[in-house]
């Protein structure tokens, strides 16, 4: 598998990054993880605009979703006027809703589902093109969802956005890269299920016997130095900070 890092930052775009978007790719397939302010531009550094064959939404928060409704006029009002076939979309209970209602004015009310072909996302194992993926709820003040992504005998581990959750420990278990989120600072930001600091994204790597760690979703006001330094100083294997335009090779 082939990850690579579209956008990275949390709750808003910074000046450097779109917000979270990451593009997971193995034999020919490009499975898109969440799609924040921002991400859809960037993603066309990566792969054209209708080469994407399967999107995943951690949760409907805007920083992980809203630019859905950008790439709803891309599929929609196709340039050379052939509307494009319906492509997956995986997300949380009434992930089609909210995206109609944050486009405001589709032409219908089900015009959504004529290019995303929208699957409830549930605790669950199953596949997509050539993923086992597997999914557990999160703790996040909406309903949200982590994803471990399997191929080849191989795994990636994307916390979504979460507080402390012993199922994304077990989601992240023995998992060749954990993706993880560390919006928080250790000691200056404590507010239950919602997120992480650096310091607890490295005790849950270490809990999970994670064998890399990469820290994204760092709003632009947060210094992720310090939520580095605080990973390391807890988890014994690599880690470092996510960056756009970054790719692992997993």
């Amino acid at each position: 598998m082939k990850l690579t890092v579209v956008g990275c930052s949390g709750s808003f775009p910074s000046a450097e990054s779109a917000c979270s978007s990451y593009l997971v790719e193995a034999d020919g397939f490009r499975l898109l993880l969440d799609m924040g302010n921002g991400a859809l531009g960037e993603l066309q550094r990566h792969c054209g605009l209708y080469d994407l064959d399967a999107i995943f939404l951690s949760h409907l928060h805007a920083d992980h979703c809203i630019d859905m409704c950008a790439y709803f006029v891309a599929r929609y009002y196709r340039h050379d006027g052939g509307r494009c076939d319906p492509i997956p979309v995986y997300g949380p209970e009434g992930t089609e809703h909210r995206l109609t209602t944050a486009y405001a004015d589709t032409p219908t009310a089900s015009s959504m589902s004529e290019v995303f072909d929208f699957h409830t996302v549930k605790p669950s194992t199953f596949d997509i093109g050539p993923f086992t993926v597997h999914t557990e709820r999160v703790a996040h003040p909406v309903e949200a969802y982590g994803i471990r992504v399997e191929h080849g005998g191989k795994s990636l581990t994307y916390s979504g956005d979460t507080g402390l959750s012993p199922a994304l420990t077990e989601l992240a278990r023995d998992t060749d890269l954990f993706l993880c989120e560390a919006a928080f600072t250790h000691g200056k930001e404590n507010i239950p299920d919602l997120h992480l600091n650096g310091r607890e994204a490295g005790e849950t790597a270490t809990r999970a016997g994670a064998r890399r760690l990469v820290l994204t979703h760092i709003p632009p006001w947060t210094d992720p130095q310090v939520n580095l330094a605080d990973a390391r100083a807890v988890y014994d294997g690599p880690v470092s900070l996510a960056a756009p335009r970054q790719s692992y090779d997993i």
